[in-house]
């Protein structure tokens, strides 16, 4: 296969401490919530799927994210940024990784269940736009710890949870990275993009 020019790419939120979740679980998200719907958010959301034709999710995520925002898609009350992504999730190709799931439940989706840094680098290897890696915090882990993610799209929120689980653990390769956007908000959310210095 001849390697392409495609960027992998990852959107996380994350609390002043560097919590995806707070002390309660995957559910417990009551730090970052509140600020998924400011300004700066909004923005930052736009910037993460401008440039992406592939999003990758874990199963748990693309049945949230899926589920929730095909019924934005057409909202007409609903924010146009909100609007916007949505379109953009339902339409474009999706790849899921799942070990109980054998077909995929949504339209433009196939179901992947072995390594994801093999299924990242098939990715690559062809087509053309950025791989979102999009809020899948253990599929982020995996990618991070063989440095195959080229841009950081974090999003924090300016709470301390005091547990929870963490995206950059011990063990992981050094790296050097490059801001390439920043924005704060009136309540001190910061919306960053890092890019991967090589």
């Amino acid at each position: 296969m001849t390697k392409t020019t495609r960027r992998v790419t990852a959107n996380l939120a994350l609390t002043l401490d560097g919590r995806y979740n707070g002390p309660g679980g995957a559910t417990d998200l009551g730090a970052i919530v509140p600020y998924a719907v400011t300004d700066v958010a909004r923005n930052h959301m736009g910037r993460i799927w401008k440039t992406a034709t592939t999003a990758v999710l874990g199963r748990l995520n693309a049945e949230g994210f899926l589920g929730y925002w095909s019924t934005v898609a057409d909202d007409t009350e609903a924010d146009s940024h909100d609007r916007d992504y949505a379109r953009w999730l339902l339409a474009t190709e999706k790849v899921v990784f799942s070990r109980t799931l054998s077909d995929a439940p949504w339209d433009r989706t196939r179901i992947a269940n072995g390594s994801v840094a093999k299924a990242v680098s098939e990715l690559k290897a062809s087509g053309e736009g950025d791989i979102l890696v999009n809020s899948s915090a253990g599929l982020i882990k995996s990618l991070l710890a063989v440095d195959m993610i080229d841009r950081l799209y974090l999003m924090i929120c300016p709470e301390v949870v005091g547990g929870g689980q963490r995206p950059f653990d011990d063990g992981l390769p050094g790296s050097t990275w490059r801001v390439a956007h920043q924005e704060t908000g009136n309540r001190g959310e910061i919306a960053l993009v890092y890019d991967r210095a090589r």
